[in-house]
């Protein structure tokens, strides 16, 4: 074939490779299940294992030998591990550079402080435990040697944001779980990737004595340096230079996404896998740095990444031989077992002890540990040196073992994560906000800032584009529409607000979530305040928007202070009202009780039987009361793991 003729069939190899990826993205949005499953299947189609060997088989079965056409009969996998020669390396190289940038970027400060503890163990206690028991079954159930056993160890750490992002979208956990499992991911990529080059460093060169700490420390260090040059240099020029006015959204978008791939070459230029950490470190600060035109450089980031992931396990997975699996046996069922169901809860469960996580939140976490993308392109890249130097065995046991772990976790935690948190109940119910104008946008932020799952159902093509570029979950449809209330979740809502300025609309949604949707509560505003008695007598909650605005303004006359304060409520401040579940409360003082609310937290009202007071401290709780709490926002929301069930 002509070099014209090769580079031909690689650009339609590419593209198809690209357009596989974008379809898996829609596949994933449209049956809510992580990308990375469509991903790895498409790959392993394009591979040795895929089309190339299995469909020649089926037309013979069907057709007989004599008559499978000619191009059938010879056809080759489309990709394989000559395909991409010797860039194979640097394409998988800033591929990922692009990857945990993204991913450090999206990263917050203020979501990590929702469970700070539960974060620096799991990267520690948590990465530690990991590392020696996943080297310990490579050793014991697989025979591998020590130096072999825990490079596998150190890359198998590593969970990170290519797997649990597409499953965290999909499954819309409390800001504490995200918080965890996020800032888990991106930090155990950086170490992982930096430990496990070192490691093969070390296995490969042989010193008789390697100092593992100053080559880790090496690596980690001049990241971090490199990261935090680079991510002073790009805030700089979009903050303080006129970088165009006429487009100055996609120069920013272009000089972010440069200084990552600056970043990563620079520093893996000085030490292998550095460049890991340089990305991470950039991402994470440019991320809090409140730059000029955040949300178009989050969305054009999130953009490039999904084609970079996409491409990148698509091209993996296809190298995969599947008889490397299958020369694990037993031994290799074993090792994924440990990881999966003794090494992943026992890590969790000691690294979020006496943190604010539930018990049922706690075993979410603990199914939800996939591998992704450090470990397979880093252990690809181990493997084709081993190969090089002879060392075929150690290449075929360090690919079959990562990539059978990746597999098992990617199918089973990846595409059933869902199904378990559902199971395990910690999906907050949703609340849909019908309408996404002033008074539905308000409302949603609001609720967002205290951790509520919002939906808002908007039809006007302007609002809806502008509540999406804003970050909030919106749909487009007519509310008043029963398969649109459907679709956006009215089955596992505990609260529908109609919020829309048009009041037949609003008593049609009213309609619609009572008789249709078993519904906890309907709220509706009444835009004219003559509308509230047909709403009251529909049995919904009315908000008119005349007395509400009367109310407000009263309120700040005359007791400014409060108005003020209750301005502040999710953020700064909370008023919660739950029910009573637990029986060790049944029966006890409000006096009693008091001393064991968090610091700050008071509570304001008790409901009962339709009466609501300020109870003195004698009054005793019954199961079923509906109680009050008011306080900082923590302290709320610690107040009520103690108490009782949210209302």
């Amino acid at each position: 074939m002509t070099a014209a003729g090769a580079s031909g069939d690689l650009l339609v190899l590419v593209a198809a490779i690209v357009g596989l990826g974008v379809f898996s993205q829609l596949l994933s949005a449209r049956f809510q299940v992580p990308s990375i499953i469509f991903l790895l299947t498409a790959g392993v189609l394009l591979g040795p294992e895929g089309i190339g060997k299995w469909l020649p088989i089926a037309v013979e079965t069907i057709v007989g030998p004599d008559d499978v056409p000619q191009g059938i009969a010879t056809m080759e996998p489309f990709v394989t591990q000559d395909t991409f020669g010797p860039a194979l390396s640097t394409i998988v190289g800033l591929s990922v550079a692009i990857i945990v940038f993204e991913g450090a970027f999206h990263l917050k400060i203020d979501k990590i402080r929702e469970a700070p503890s539960a974060v620096l163990r799991l990267t520690t206690i948590g990465a530690a435990i990991a590392l020696l028991g996943t080297a310990t079954s490579v050793r014991f159930f697989l025979g591998a040697n020590w130096d072999l056993a825990l490079l596998i160890g150190a890359l198998l750490v590593a969970t990170g944001p290519t797997v649990i992002t597409p499953i965290l979208k999909v499954v819309p956990v409390r800001d504490r779980v995200e918080a965890a499992l996020e800032t888990e991911g991106i930090v155990n990529d950086v170490t992982a990737a930096i430990l496990a080059i070192v490691l093969f460093e070390a296995m490969v060169v042989k010193e008789e004595s390697p100092n593992y700490l100053q080559l880790f420390a090496e690596r980690l260090g001049t990241g971090l340096l490199v990261g935090l040059i680079v991510a002073a240099i790009i805030w700089a020029v979009i903050q303080y230079v006129d970088i165009s006015p006429d487009d100055a959204p996609r120069n920013a978008r272009l000089i972010t996404l440069a200084g990552a791939i600056i970043a990563f070459g620079v520093a893996d230029s000085i030490f292998h896998e550095a460049g890991v950490a340089a990305v991470a470190t950039a991402g994470l600060i440019l991320g809090n740095a409140n730059l000029p035109y955040e949300k178009e450089i989050e969305a054009f980031k999130g953009d490039i990444t999904l084609l970079v992931l996409s491409f990148v396990f698509i091209t993996l997975a296809a190298l995969l031989n599947f008889d490397q699996l299958f020369a694990l046996g037993l031994g290799g069922v074993a090792v994924v077992a440990v990881v999966m169901f003794i090494l992943r809860p026992l890590l969790v469960f000691l690294s979020t002890r006496g943190d604010r996580f539930t018990f049922q939140e706690t075993l979410f976490m603990s199914f939800v540990g996939p591998r992704g993308i450090i470990p397979a392109s880093v252990a690809t890249l181990f493997a084709i040196r081993l190969q090089n130097e002879g060392s075929q065995a150690s290449a075929d046991l360090l690919v079959g073992t990562v990539f059978l772990v990746i597999f098992v976790t990617v199918v089973l935690e990846g595409g059933f994560a869902r199904q378990i948190a559902e199971k395990l109940d910690v999906i907050p119910m949703r609340v849909l906000i019908v309408g996404g104008g002033r008074v539905g946008r308000s409302l949603a932020e609001r609720l967002e800032a205290r951790g509520e799952n919002v939906v808002i159902i908007e039809d006007n093509q302007t609002v809806l584009k502008q509540l999406r570029n804003d970050g909030f979950t919106a749909r487009e449809g007519d509310g008043t529409n029963i398969d649109v209330l459907r679709e956006a979740g009215a089955e596992n809502a505990k609260t529908i607000v109609a919020a829309t300025g048009d009041d037949d609309a609003n008593l049609l949604v009213a309609q619609l979530a009572k008789s249709s949707f078993d519904v906890q509560k309907v709220i509706v505003r009444a835009n004219e305040p003559s509308n509230a008695p047909a709403f009251e007598d529909l049995g919904v909650e009315t908000i008119s928007a005349a007395e509400s605005t009367a109310w407000a303004i009263d309120n700040q006359i005359e007791r400014p202070a409060l108005s003020n304060w209750m301005s502040e409520l999710g953020r700064s401040g909370d008023v919660q009202e739950i029910e009573v579940t637990h029986d060790d409360l049944v029966g006890k003082r409000i006096a009693d009780i008091g001393g064991e609310l968090p610091n700050g937290v008071l509570i304001a009202l008790v409901s009962r039987n339709g009466t609501d007071e300020v109870p003195t401290p004698d009054v005793e709780l019954q199961k079923g009361d509906h109680i009050t709490l008011i306080g900082r926002s923590e302290g709320v929301r610690e107040a009520i793991e103690q108490c009782g069930t949210p209302v």
